[in-house]
């Protein structure tokens, strides 16, 4: 009887258990990384620098403060972005099997960027930075592209999608590339950048990109239970009184600009969208009210904890993130394409 109770309780509270668990699971994550890296403090000093920097501590409040602090709240802010974007894709078109980086958009940005870098046009006006800008511009018209290549009668099929996506992201390649050549001086900075990396991440990279995450978020949230009736179905959504065609490019161009801010500091790391949308549906369900902060503190852990691999794996050599989320992302959507369920969910 005990044990039934137990199971009964844990079933009925089981979204305020997963909550828990995620939150004890984030803070342990957050020490970790300021414990772990190519030179390992023990918890009690990375405490102690936290509160003071006078004495001993100052050494250790300057890694702890200024070094690795920004990068795990910057690896945070990155992976919720692009796993918030992942499920605004995920909803929109309704398959499980899309993410930024997978349909190209990821790909556009990072044009845009490149492009930007080669040619030195980056410069700050009061809070705002041209890079995120150039980023978004990209990828905006990336999106735009790849969903009128794919619309079929005001439809889009999901194969259809992903194909244009991909078909779209060669294309953004060899662009990139003939970039790249044309401006050698920046070929090694460019490169390493594509490849994902949090290297040298400082508070001016949050600065940077913040109010272009922010302004991204706002129509996500407002629209998030607008995304659940698109789940439902299109006409059935038309039915119960919604614009549909406005919400989804609503939500298209803040899921957009959220992956262009994040790209603009993060480069191309894939497959966050595509893995943890997945995951916390699982958890919590298909209601995009939940799952949306779930998938954005998941996808927060699971890049902090990569980018702590990249780090620490082959110390003082550092592994661009990139690579370590396409090892686990790459056989995942191998899985995916393996269950079949390119049909709308």
């Amino acid at each position: 009887m005990f044990i039934d109770r137990v199971i009964f309780l844990l079933v009925k509270h089981k979204n305020i258990l997963v909550v828990v668990i995620t939150f004890l699971v984030m803070v342990f994550t957050f020490f970790l990384a300021l414990i772990l890296g190519s030179t390992d403090i023990p918890l009690r000093t990375v405490i102690q620098a936290l509160i003071t920097d006078e004495g001993e501590m100052a050494r250790y409040a300057v890694i702890i403060r200024n070094i690795r602090l920004p990068r795990i709240a910057l690896s945070f802010l990155v992976g919720s972005g692009l796993a918030i974007a992942g499920v605004v894709f995920q909803g929109v078109i309704r398959n499980p099997m899309v993410d930024p980086y997978i349909v190209g958009i990821s790909a556009g940005a990072g044009t845009a960027v490149t492009f930007a870098i080669v040619y030195n046009l980056s410069f700050t006006f009061l809070y705002f930075n041209t890079i995120p800008l150039f980023a978004f511009v990209g990828a905006l018209l990336t999106v735009i592209l790849v969903y009128n290549l794919a619309r079929v009668n005001n439809k889009i099929p999901v194969m259809t999608f992903l194909l244009a996506g991909v078909a779209t992201a060669f294309m953004l390649d060899a662009i990139r590339s003939f970039v790249m050549v044309l401006g050698t001086q920046d070929l090694q900075r460019v490169v390493f950048w594509l490849m994902g990396s949090l290297s040298g991440s400082s508070w001016s990279d949050i600065r940077m990109i913040l109010p272009y995450y922010f302004l991204g978020l706002i129509p996500i949230i407002f629209f998030a239970n607008d995304l659940n009736l698109i789940l439902m179905g299109e006409e059935s959504a038309h039915h119960l009184g919604l614009n549909v065609e406005k919400v989804k490019k609503m939500l298209i161009a803040g899921a957009t600009l959220v992956t262009a801010a994040v790209v603009a500091v993060s480069g191309s790391i894939g497959f966050i969208g595509l893995v943890v949308p997945h995951i916390a549906r699982l958890l919590i369900g298909p209601d995009h009210r939940k799952l949306l902060p779930l998938a954005a503190v998941l996808g927060g852990v699971f890049l902090v904890l990569s980018d702590m691999l990249a780090r620490s794996l082959m110390p003082p050599l550092e592994i661009p993130v990139g690579i370590i989320t396409a090892l686990v992302g790459g056989p995942y959507f191998i899985y995916l394409l393996r269950k079949r369920k390119s049909e709308s969910w």
